[in-house]
């Protein structure tokens, strides 16, 4: 599998719109990974998730939502090979070791470079940015 590149963020989604957006075109595809945010899990799907199920997962024509009983901290490398296989990129919203992204009027902040989104595109399409 080949790993996605990992940016950390500190904003909400929305700001990362212009980036989705510019990414989407360019043929590749953007995950985002929520690791701060508390996660309120609809009633029906928690009953089922105390079970002992692999996973309780409610579909609908807007959304999928899948619940994993888990035990401990999740890691990582195992977030990513399932739910963001075939992704150009992972945002990461919440603390992990990746670098921080932020986006500056028109451009990007990334790791002290200024980019525009033309040219963040680009290196995302290289194996390291």
């Amino acid at each position: 599998m080949k790993r996605p590149h990992l940016l950390r963020v500190e904003r909400g989604a929305g700001a990362f719109a212009a980036l989705v957006e510019a990414a989407r075109e360019a043929g590749l595809r953007v995950g985002w990974l929520d690791l701060e945010s508390p996660v309120s899990i609809p009633e029906g799907l928690a009953e089922a998730a105390a079970l002992p199920v692999l996973r309780a997962v409610s579909a609908r024509p807007e959304a999928t939502v899948a619940v994993k009983p888990r035990r401990g901290a999740p890691v990582l490398d195992d977030l990513l090979r399932e739910h963001f296989l075939g992704c150009a990129l992972v945002l990461v919203h919440g603390p992990a070791e990746a670098p921080l992204l932020a986006p500056a009027n028109d451009a990007w902040l990334l790791a002290g470079a200024r980019l525009s989104t033309p040219d963040l595109v680009l290196r995302l399409k290289a194996p390291t940015i």
